[in-house]
């Protein structure tokens, strides 16, 4: 029995190499199949551009398309009274003066871009009325919906887009969130700043494209540089 067993050792290693090499190539395979799977996944996400950036200002399109009436631009209110450090403007549920001043200076980049074919809507916060006197000079006129901040935001948005009229929205953060969840934005590039914009191009048959984000330390300084 032992020369049987002794010739037996090459054959059982044998077996223990192919069971091995197998789990290894499954687990090869499973490997592939999750990168596959992360690669698909990451190259359908849509990346927020940054249009403080003059050449990915450029690039968007952004001024063809706000000339030609296409653009949708959803405007974050200016810094909360409730939630800063500074002086408030007036009633604590508002902005605070630096908002104010912030929002002023969106609304000189606004008149750069032109408003004449424009439509303007706020939400009725305190906090975006204030954002959207300071941006025009005047109130805008107020709808719910740019509070509500829920699913519907973007079918609400592209149902008041029209054509050859450009879309300004001054709303809350929540809201811009959904909309870029939407067009599948990821989570990290989802957050807008204070008095920062987010623009979107919406075609003729009412499909959406995100542009890109200009915060509002940049906006007269890019649109000055384009406008040369």
């Amino acid at each position: 029995m032992q020369p049987s067993n002794t010739l037996g050792h090459p054959a059982i290693h044998a077996r223990r190499k192919r069971r091995l090499s197998r789990k290894a190539l499954g687990a090869a395979l499973g490997l592939c199949m999750v990168i596959a799977a992360v690669t698909t996944w990451l190259a359908t996400r849509t990346h927020i551009v940054d249009l403080g950036n003059e050449q990915q200002l450029s690039e968007s399109g952004l001024l063809q398309d706000w000339a030609e009436g296409a653009v949708i631009v959803m405007i974050r209110h200016a810094e909360r009274c409730d939630s800063a450090p500074g002086p408030c403007l007036d009633d604590p549920t508002g902005i605070t003066v630096a908002g104010a001043e912030a929002a002023t200076r969106v609304g000189q980049g606004l008149k750069q871009l032109g408003l004449a074919n424009s439509d303007l809507l706020s939400s009725p916060k305190l906090r975006t009325q204030q954002t959207a006197h300071f941006i025009l000079g005047q109130a805008m006129p107020s709808e719910a919906w740019l509070e509500s901040c829920d699913s519907g935001f973007a079918k609400e948005a592209l149902a008041r887009k029209r054509a050859g009229h450009n879309l300004v929205l001054v709303t809350h953060n929540g809201c811009i969130d959904h909309f870029a969840r939407q067009q599948k934005v990821a989570g990290g590039e989802r957050e807008s700043g204070y008095a920062s914009a987010l623009f979107v191009s919406v075609d003729g048959n009412g499909k959406a494209r995100i542009l890109g984000r200009l915060n509002e330390p940049d906006w007269q300084r890019v649109l000055a540089s384009a406008g040369r």
